[in-house]
């Protein structure tokens, strides 16, 4: 490497596979995918031979629901997110060297011999346990397809792995009254045979291997977790299951088994590898001179450190995995971000509102990144991160620098000419940006290189303001040529340190500059030489304003909304009461003669009603669910007689009318459904 000891000849990276049942959204690009993204972009740029592995996961039983609710195969819904997850990669410029799936046949090929030698050498233990069986629809139930009350808070809807009302994890086994979502009945017990890894027998290496080998180079919050795992003691984990969808196990006595998808996901990184015309898989996967880093979230962090490098051990002929860089989570607007609420900002919709402003979406969630701990969007500081930071100091100083140059040089790069004090201490400044930069991005601190690469454009805003071109041109073109030479190199570096992180914007600015794409071993100097010729100055990036981030959180306002109207559940049930108490209140129809507002109270409206005996004044509080009072003119309302009369806001109202509260808040007056004589009791 250019900054740290070099010690691999090649670099393989993997990107977690989102799973093909949605499209993505933000956390996934914040976690995982920008900056696996950024590193590879920059091992490239730094000369390094690199392989960048991503792909879409496509079995498992949520893909299964899914199918079954929308009345498709599995196939069907696997090809519908698939296409929309890698057409949104590619579109936001995830440079994957493949982007594959797991339901090919190379894949299905890959995994099936992996399970095989793996079964040969004796790797797994086969185990015979009681699992729930649906006995109407005549098969065995994974998780997902059990449903029951919550031993812990009682929620009578959670599944069979866990409870999302209050987050525990469960076994199917522990549910109260559990029931199949497949019949609705409750499901039996029945005996099925799995083959499992035992990764109690792999503790010893494990331990030494992370604990011992990687507690200084891999981030706590994966030392962390694996160190949890190990010290509560491993126990064997199935990596086979009942299931029609998936990688059938390669067995004579496996029939209606597949593989498990935790074991037969990681492979599609290997199968994927294997996919890529006229090359040498093993050398990114056997070689030990390469560097195999896995870019997931931190829900995966087990998987791919500790039951997949089992794997590759029970195997025997793969490397390890030098590192895992796992994120925590990003949260949406302070709240967690959920695919089953619609609580998401979905990729491939971002990209159709911004279109044209995939790097603005890059440098955000680069510069949120949920490095150490969980972190927030918002959409507010979306826009204050392009109109402040890339508006206001990146694309100001290139637009500065080319316009000037125009104006006063005809859009040719002026002389650089004697140096002052505060140019040499600038260029001086600007030749250590490569190192620091680069130095962040290979020990993973991605937020810390991306503000680097932005106090580099600080640095040259900065340049520019102390020494006034604009100004002194007047007087001394001479040193006008000499700031503007220096700012314009500047701008060079930047197309260079700026690509990995924004590579729309180093490819406009390359062309605005008129330069080639240059590896990251020419920046920290002057790339540009004297006379050349450069493009018009062209903006970086427009500002964004506030109606387009109001549509945004106005959208998902409507969408917390509609999750409150799914989630709701009427009251619970009141004391049991006496047929002698309720007997006791007096319920009669009456038909309303008057309704107005009450003055200087906006939730009243005053009633004149005929009671049958005469009238009465009630007064109620449904002044803003009743807009326009005289329309209730006429109707007919249910209202309790013999309360006690009390004044609200100066009127004496005889009564209470009787109204429902609507899931959504609204009330909505109780009235009988034919005309009836007024004074008529209700019971």
């Amino acid at each position: 490497m250019t900054y740290t000891d070099k010690t691999h000849k090649r670099y393989t990276i993997t990107s977690a596979l989102p799973y093909a049942n949605g499209p993505v959204h933000i956390g996934h690009l914040a976690g995982v995918y920008i900056p696996a993204d950024i590193y590879a972009r920059y091992l490239r740029s730094a000369g390094e031979e690199v392989l960048f592995i991503g792909g879409s996961d496509e079995h498992g039983v949520p893909i299964t629901i899914k199918a079954r609710k929308e009345g498709c195969t599995p196939q069907d819904i696997v090809d519908r997110y698939h296409a929309i997850i890698r057409d949104s990669f590619a579109e936001l410029g995830i440079s994957f060297d493949i982007y594959s799936r797991t339901s090919c046949a190379e894949h299905h090929h890959t995994a099936a011999d992996f399970f095989t030698r793996l079964h040969d050498k004796g790797s797994f233990i086969e185990k015979t346990s009681q699992q729930y069986y649906d006995e109407e629809a005549g098969q065995f139930l994974a998780d997902r397809y059990i449903t029951g009350t919550c031993p812990h808070c009682g929620n009578e809807h959670a599944y069979g792995d866990q409870c999302e009302a209050c987050g525990t994890s469960l076994a199917a086994t522990d549910l109260i009254n559990p029931k199949s979502t497949l019949s609705g009945n409750p499901p039996v017990l029945r005996e099925t045979k799995h083959w499992y890894l035992p990764l109690d027998q792999d503790e010893p290496w494990l331990r030494r291997w992370i604990l011992e080998g990687h507690k200084e180079d891999w981030k706590s919050n994966v030392y962390g977790q694996c160190k949890s795992w190990i010290d509560a003691g491993l126990q064997p984990r199935a990596v086979t299951r009942d299931l029609d969808w998936g990688v059938k196990v390669p067995l004579t006595n496996a029939e209606g088994k597949v593989l498990y998808v935790w074991f037969d996901a990681p492979i599609g990184y290997i199968s994927f590898t294997k996919q890529l015309k006229g090359n040498d898989w093993e050398k990114w996967w056997k070689d030990k001179d390469t560097k195999l880093v896995h870019f997931i979230g931190k829900d995966n962090i087990v998987f791919h450190c500790i039951i997949f490098p089992a794997m590759l051990h029970a195997d025997g002929s793969y490397i390890m995995p030098d590192n895992v860089p796992a994120n925590e989570f990003l949260n949406l607007e302070g709240d967690k971000i959920s695919t089953s609420r619609n609580w998401a900002v979905w990729l491939h919709e971002y990209l159709r509102d911004f279109a044209g402003k995939q790097d603005v979406l890059r440098y955000t969630l680069c510069a949120n990144a949920p490095e150490t701990k969980d972190n927030d969007f918002t959409w507010r500081d979306f826009q204050l991160k392009n109109n402040s930071e890339l508006v206001a100091i990146l694309g100001n100083f290139v637009n500065r620098t080319v316009v000037l140059t125009h104006k006063f040089f005809d859009g040719h790069v002026p002389a650089q000419g004697e140096l002052s004090d505060l140019d040499r201490e600038t260029l001086a400044e600007l030749a250590t940006y490569p190192e620091r930069i680069g130095r962040s991005i290979e020990t993973y601190r991605f937020r810390e290189a991306l503000s680097e690469m932005m106090n580099l454009a600080r640095l040259g805003n900065k340049y520019l303001t102390e020494t006034e071109p604009w100004k002194i041109a007047k007087t001394d073109l001479q040193r006008a040529a000499t700031v503007l030479n220096i700012s314009l190199q500047i701008c060079a570096n930047l197309a260079i340190l700026c690509e990995p992180f924004l590579p729309f914007t180093a490819e406009k600015l390359r062309v605005m500059l008129a330069m080639e794409q240059l590896p990251w071993r020419e920046a920290g100097k002057a790339l540009l030489e004297e006379k050349h010729s450069i493009g018009q100055a062209e903006l970086l990036f427009e500002k964004i304003e506030d109606a387009a981030i109001e549509a945004q959180v106005a959208r998902l306002q409507q969408t917390k909304q509609q999750n409150e109207l799914a989630a709701w559940q009427p009251a619970q049930v009141k004391p049991i009461v006496s047929f002698d108490d309720f007997g006791r209140v007096d319920i009669r129809v009456g038909t309303v003669l008057e309704c107005t507002k009450v003055p200087k109270a906006d939730k009243l409206l005053q009633f004149k009603i005929e009671d049958g005996m005469g009238t009465r004044t009630i007064v109620s509080g449904i002044a803003k669910h009743y807009p326009d009072p005289a329309a209730l003119v006429g109707k007919q309302v249910c209202f309790i007689a013999n309360f006690a009369p009390r004044k609200l806001k100066g009127v004496e109202s005889q009564g209470m009318i009787l109204s429902a509260e609507d899931k959504d808040g609204r009330l909505v007056l109780i009235t009988p459904s034919d005309m009836v004589a007024a004074g008529c009791g209700v019971g």
